[in-house]
């Protein structure tokens, strides 16, 4: 990634294949889930910021209901059961990747601030079950009353 202050070459042609090929939206596991979403009859927003004070975007977004979903990449986003760091310039992406936990962990907290429910959907779970568990958030929050109203 030459050009960027700070950030390290890839190691290799193929990281740097990789990394040219990861995309930001419309990941196979987002697409997945999505559809599942879509046969419960359930119908949201993409790739949407929930608040236009933050700069973040949900990957799906119920905004009536106030939940915000995050499908989170196993690599980026340091899964617990299949999260890696690279060996080659290793400190660089152990700061990388605890900074975007730190950013994860940080959006969590304003949106919940907010009054918003955030579900975050990791990429190898089993988009039926995490949809399932998303409708059944949606249908209690769509029984919430909103926060302008209490």
């Amino acid at each position: 990634m030459p050009g960027r202050a700070n950030v390290p070459g890839p190691s290799s042609e193929e990281a740097s294949r990789r990394m040219k090929a990861t995309r930001s939206r419309d990941t196979d596991a987002e697409r997945r889930l999505r559809s599942a979403l879509h046969r419960r009859g359930l119908r949201f927003r993409v790739d949407s910021p929930p608040l236009p004070e933050l700069p973040r975007r949900a990957d799906v977004l119920f905004a009536r209901s106030r939940v915000a979903v995050f499908v989170d990449g196993c690599f980026w986003h340091g899964c617990p059961l299949h999260g890696t760091t690279p060996k080659e310039n290793a400190e660089w992406w152990r700061d990388k990747l605890a900074a975007n936990r730190r950013r994860d962990s940080d959006t969590n907290e304003r949106l919940a601030q907010a009054g918003w429910l955030v579900i975050r959907v990791w990429e190898h779970e089993d988009p039926e079950l995490a949809a399932q568990r998303i409708a059944e958030a949606v249908e209690t929050g769509r029984r919430r009353p909103s926060p302008e109203k209490e």
